[in-house]
């Protein structure tokens, strides 16, 4: 018995365009190509949009993770194609490889099943938006913004080995609305603000005025030592005193570090994002330097109160990160594009003569063929075996892309019935290096989001993590540490059920978890001549860096287009209360 799928036959059967998966950056490059008037086809072998970068409910994702994991070499057997034998191409299988490793999936609560479908889990989580960043820029100008909805998130928090929280100040106000400051050390901060502001101000001018600016020297040094130069307060905690966190702490010289008091850089991390200790010039991996910290201190603070509805620096969508690549596909189809899900693609159409990719074979048997091709990036292309197509090909490539094997991110999802903080429902936070332990060198980041953002049970919120590593074992380790900090873990042989505790009978000091898991996530980029292949979601929390890669694919991919150039018509209007500035 024939098990394949009744596949419908795909009209027309040419594009400028094939597009294969609908993550955010295949999306964002599908309604660029469409408003640009190319023909595309936008194909995914999942029954849902977003691929690497979707919110699924909680059956989904747990199926996701697994199947993604260990991924099937096995494809289905199409019908014989008319062009099997067409003498100016050979068709080279077109495989898939695991992206996700070391999944790890616990529960400890039988009946968050029955609730599955209100689960909005991020796949690609923790991720957050600056009010003022390109993402949401791209989306207001592209008219994908038509289609989401925004909140902001609370706040904003540095934590330690305790599990205690320390608010990071993300203005002006809240400097001096901070009582563990002296009124000096916030004057010391404000200073130091007034400097950055000035510079960019300079910057931004005809003629640069040079006593506004910071030197060139200064901005190719470390950040980290610009920070010590400016002489603002150091604040450390010790881990072992209990005491509050000072909330301001930029930078100290290592001799004012016990092995206890590890350093805490609300500036360094927190706000300027940094990922790896960078006390450690030395053997640091990625040294952010004055002018990159300047850049992101100016997007933080440019960020606050951009929009109405969001008075901090960083904003949510409803719903999940997943309906952003959803907006987009949106987007893309007023524009022309044609979607089908559910559709496997099992091998590349690759002409005889030059060896450029010129369609693409579909499971249903079906060649379809295209100007150009994006593809996800898992997909693995064979070696061909034949020697007539060895004979064929100049250059026949193992994979479309690289995978970073130096460089991993492990994530993780948490689910719990009581925020981490009893007075605030959305909120990230960082533990900066050394923070958990001595030998921390990578930062984790973090959100707990509630159900007031429609991705959980009402009464119920998710916590994302993550961090990069060199290895799986480094990376869970960490954030094992982290969630151990956080949560009270459930005992063996106690009911599932008894993880809601009864605050009439037990004062509990810390969420108890219900469900986690975790998961190592490989980081892969890279294109080959003429197919195109976009990046798997990269450790940051925000996606600055991924749509500029995306950006400068698309304008490789056709030089002579304007990205989403501004239009009069009517469907481009902005009445999104979600993004209202």
């Amino acid at each position: 018995m024939d098990d394949t799928p009744p596949y419908p036959p795909i009209e027309p059967t040419s594009f400028d365009l094939i597009v294969i998966g609908t993550g955010l950056p295949q999306s964002v490059i599908a309604a660029a190509a469409s408003s640009a008037g190319k023909s595309v086809l936008h194909l995914d072998n999942n029954s849902f949009y977003g691929g690497h970068f979707s919110s699924l409910n909680l059956e989904e994702f747990s199926s996701f993770l697994t199947s993604q994991s260990s991924i099937s070499s096995s494809q289905p057997n199409p019908p014989p194609s008319a062009a099997a034998d067409a003498v100016d191409h050979v068709a080279l299988d077109l495989r898939t490889r695991p992206m996700y490793s070391d999944v790890e999936i616990t529960s400890h609560c039988s009946d968050l099943l029955e609730h599955s479908r209100k689960f909005n889990l991020d796949v690609s989580g923790p991720r957050v938006l600056f009010c003022a960043d390109a993402a949401v820029n791209l989306m207001l100008k592209s008219g994908a913004s038509q289609y989401l909805e925004f909140k902001g998130i609370d706040a904003s928090f540095v934590c330690d080995a305790d599990g205690q929280f320390s608010t990071v100040p993300d203005s002006r106000a809240a400097i001096f609305k901070d009582r563990t400051l002296s009124l000096t050390e916030k004057n010391q901060l404000m200073r130091f603000f007034k400097l950055v502001q000035g510079h960019l101000a300079a910057s931004d001018e005809a003629e640069n005025d040079a006593n506004g600016r910071i030197s060139e020297e200064d901005l190719e040094s470390p950040f980290v030592e610009f920070l010590n130069k400016m002489r603002l307060p150091p604040k450390i905690k010790s881990y072992r005193s209990h005491r509050p966190f000072l909330s301001f702490q930029i930078s100290i010289s290592r001799d004012m570090v016990s092995e206890s008091f590890p350093e805490i850089g609300i500036v360094l991390y927190a706000i300027a994002m940094a990922d790896y200790d960078q006390d450690e010039i030395e053997v640091c991996k990625d040294k952010l330097n004055t002018k990159n910290g300047i850049d992101r201190l100016a997007l933080y603070h440019s960020s606050v109160g951009r929009f109405t509805n969001a008075l901090g620096a960083l904003i949510y969508p409803i719903y999940g990160q997943g309906e952003l690549p959803q907006a987009f596909c949106r987007r893309a189809a007023v524009k022309g594009c044609l979607y089908v899900l559910r559709m496997p693609v099992i091998a590349l159409l690759m002409e005889k003569e030059s060896g450029h990719c010129k369609g693409v074979r579909l499971a249903s048997g079906q060649d379809i063929f295209c100007q150009k091709l994006l593809v996800d990036p898992s997909f693995v292309v064979s070696v061909p075996v034949a020697p007539s197509q060895l004979d064929c090909l100049p250059e026949s490539p193992q994979v479309i892309n690289q995978v970073d094997a130096k460089q991993k991110v492990v994530r993780g999802v948490c689910i719990m019935k009581n925020s981490l903080k009893p007075d605030v429902t959305n909120f990230v936070f960082v533990y900066p290096p050394r923070s958990l332990y001595p030998e921390q060198v990578m930062v984790i980041r973090a959100i707990q989001i509630g159900s007031n953002l429609a991705v959980c049970p009402s009464g119920m919120f998710v916590l994302y993590l993550s961090t990069l590593c060199n290895d799986a074992t480094q990376g869970k380790e960490l954030l094992q540490a982290a969630i151990k900090s956080l949560f009270t873990l459930p005992v063996s042989g106690i009911p599932e059920n008894s993880s809601s505790v009864d605050s009439e009978n037990m004062e509990e000091v810390k969420p108890t978890l219900l469900w986690s898991a975790l998961y190592t996530q490989e980081l892969a980029t890279g294109s080959y001549e003429s197919i195109n292949s976009t990046s798997m979601p990269d450790g940051n929390l925000n996606y600055n860096v991924l749509l500029d890669a995306t950006v400068k694919l698309f304008h490789q991919m056709y030089p002579q287009e304007e990205l989403f150039p501004e239009t009069t018509s009517p469907e481009n209007f902005e009445d999104d209360d979600g993004l209202s500035p």
